[in-house]
């Protein structure tokens, strides 16, 4: 039988303090960027360190107080839905981006609700498991920013709170009702005055804002036949939710879908009642994506760059763990690209 090998030996700060002629506690000093060596050993130190390939311990990190090396992610939406959802596919490359090149990990959770959300992080702080959070999906009514604020954990919200109570947090977040409204607008001036807007989860900040903007323009232009439905995001949902209304007596001419995934699923639904697109019903997408162009016809989608959307986030959280201020960052207002899927609304 072979001996069974060995595994690799990991350098050590006694082997930095060796090959550099120094002590141990002037490696320790140069590695963590505090007073008491010269810049001369502070660099002789960090290029032994680079050349033995020595790297930290995130466990002794946490347990000296000096951080987890990790942040974490927690999404409390239905699992099934996430597989599908190119929203977050792209965000999390964003993200991931900033933190490979920082050499931090990223920590993901899903769970069922912001409860057990809640709880995630109660465990995370009290274990030590990561410097700072990255929280999605913003509620109408939200324990996150209290809990966070109070656990003292450096945290960024993905998307606009509901309100500016938590100047402990930083928020990144895109204009919603601005974009619903440039939707609205367009429809408008195709001649649409039926208009679902078929939306996701309840509860959820921008859900709540793009359904408030819609009936604010509906009723700015004297529309009667305008409202929002809201799913879970599944194209289950999408396409059952398509059928209902319609099978109704008015059925809409335009229907905006919360993501491109219900929209696909709702352009299927449709053809499958006869409903020619976009002759008698035009589909809008809230996520530009490949699927928009994946499907006959297009579809025409409100578009923006999620990667960097991720990228930007992870940057404020990287900025507040190296000792930077909160700020509220806005990116830019997503775009409608206009495809075949919207066109003139039918006579009715």
């Amino acid at each position: 039988m072979p001996a069974k090998r060995s595994p690799a030996r990991r350098p050590t700060m006694k082997d930095i303090a060796r090959r550099s002629g120094v002590s141990e506690s002037a490696v320790s000093f140069a590695l963590n960027g505090r007073p008491g060596v010269s810049e001369v050993t502070r660099d002789r130190v960090r290029r032994v360190a680079d050349q033995l390939g020595w790297r930290p311990s995130t466990a002794a990190r946490a347990l000296s107080g000096e951080g987890a090396a990790t942040v974490g992610l927690v999404v409390a939406r239905p699992a099934g839905t996430l597989g599908v959802d190119s929203f977050f596919l792209q965000l999390i490359s964003g993200v991931q981006e900033v933190l490979a090149e920082r050499h931090l990990g990223l920590l993901f959770q899903v769970v069922e609700d912001v409860h057990a959300e809640c709880a995630v992080y109660r465990r995370w702080w009290a274990e030590h498991r990561v410097d700072g959070v990255l929280a999605v999906d913003p509620r109408t009514d939200d324990p996150r920013p209290d809990l966070l604020d109070g656990l003292g954990l450096p945290a960024v919200v993905i998307g606009g709170m509901p309100d500016a109570r938590h100047p402990g947090l930083s928020t990144v977040w895109a204009d919603d009702a601005g974009a619903m409204a440039s939707v609205v607008d367009r429809l408008h001036a195709l001649g649409h005055r039926r208009i679902v807007h078929i939306a996701g989860l309840p509860g959820l900040a921008h859900t709540e804002r793009r359904i408030r903007t819609l009936r604010a323009e509906a009723g700015r232009r004297g529309l009667t036949e305008v409202r929002s439905v809201t799913t879970d995001y599944s194209d289950a949902e999408g396409a059952a939710v398509t059928r209902r209304v319609l099978a109704g007596a008015a059925p809409p001419t335009a229907l905006v879908f919360d993501n491109d995934v219900m929209a696909l699923a709702g352009v299927a639904a449709a053809t499958e009642l006869g409903f020619r697109v976009p002759d008698d019903v035009s589909v809008v997408a809230w996520e530009d994506s490949a699927l928009c162009r994946m499907v006959k016809p297009w579809l025409s989608a409100l578009s923006r760059d999620t990667v960097e959307f991720g990228r930007t986030a992870a940057q404020e959280l990287t900025s507040l763990l190296d000792g930077g201020t909160t700020r509220t960052v806005r990116v830019p207002v997503p775009g409608l690209i206009e495809r075949d899927s919207t066109g003139p609304a039918r006579d009715v």
